[in-house]
């Protein structure tokens, strides 16, 4: 997934539900995979959890109004997740990122 192209989605005004989904998934499968790989790439889980704060937060915000947007002064935390997520894919075994999905997908629907 792309996840530059969903942000600059939601910074020109056309962010969605989809989009938003896909860039949160994105950002949480990196980060949980970081965690069960102890990660030694310094700041990453805690530049990861601050994005995801802030999509937490959108999310909330979309439910409630069907707005789905990522405030201005939020921007720069979701783009150094991004930048961060990014970066550390290619330090992760593309077998865990599938096996990290699959975990977080199973705890999502209760599985």
């Amino acid at each position: 997934m792309d996840m530059h192209a969903a942000y600059q989605a939601a910074c020109m005004g056309q962010f969605n539900v989809t989009l938003f989904g896909r860039l949160a998934a994105a950002i949480s499968v990196v980060r949980t995979a970081l965690v069960r790989h102890q990660t030694r790439i310094e700041n990453a889980v805690q530049i990861l959890d601050a994005a995801i704060l802030v999509l937490q937060r959108v999310r909330v915000t979309g439910d409630e109004t069907g707005i789905w947007a990522i405030p201005e002064s939020d921007r720069p935390a979701v783009s150094d997740g991004i930048d961060v997520a990014e970066q550390c894919i290619g330090t992760l075994d593309v077998a865990l990122l599938a096996e990290t999905a699959e975990q977080l997908l199973r705890d999502i629907s209760g599985d």
